[in-house]
């Protein structure tokens, strides 16, 4: 078996056995054990969350008296002491029912979005840079101030203007590939931290 291949079995055969519905859920793990992007009742939006990894880890971090909101366009199946909303965070409506839950603006968002590849590079890596963008107006809306946000990203001539974008927003922005990322992959994360209102 190719490195590449063990790699992904080794965390697929892992979530199994700890009971995560993805093996993204240790490349989120592996962020925060990196930047400490949790603290104990932090509340925290997760966009693009089916099937729902991302969600377990969050709430796990957060405790169970916080509240953890995962949206994305396919129905996730309920998890214990989570919220789930259907829809598109294009759609107004939708942050603004976050906002109504919350009674106020949460302190992280999360972004784990990736398009439906064609397999066309420059096409895939357009369309993932624009749902990256779609995420960052809408943690924007969302976040307090000094709030945290974490963006899944694609490799790419596309990626240095988000970059300059997002650092309008907070004061510092890190690029990470968690072990769990396969390395040849053009995968990559955002860690954006201390949200400044504009």
């Amino acid at each position: 078996m190719r490195l590449i291949e063990a790699k992904k079995e080794y965390y697929r055969t892992l979530a199994k056995k700890d009971g995560y519905r993805s093996r993204s859920a240790y490349k989120l793990a592996q962020l925060d054990n990196s930047y400490h992007i949790f603290k104990s009742k932090s509340t925290v939006v997760d966009i693009g969350s089916s099937p729902g990894g991302w969600l377990q880890v969050a709430k796990q971090k957060v405790g169970e008296n916080a509240m953890v909101i995962g949206i994305d366009l396919k129905h996730i199946y309920p998890l214990q002491g989570v919220i789930t909303l259907q829809g598109s965070i294009t759609d107004s409506e939708v942050i603004d029912e976050v906002l109504k839950l919350v009674g106020g603006k949460v302190d992280i968002v999360l972004s784990d979005l990736s398009p439906n590849m064609s397999g066309i590079w420059d096409l895939d890596h357009a369309r993932q840079i624009s749902l990256t963008r779609a995420a960052l107006s809408a943690s924007v809306r969302l976040l307090k101030r000094d709030g945290i946000s974490v963006f899944k990203v694609f490799e790419g001539e596309l990626l240095e203007r988000l970059k300059k974008e997002m650092r309008c927003h907070f004061q510092r922005v890190y690029s990470s590939k968690p072990k769990a990322s396969r390395q040849r992959s053009s995968e990559q994360y955002l860690v954006c931290l201390d949200f400044t209102l504009t």
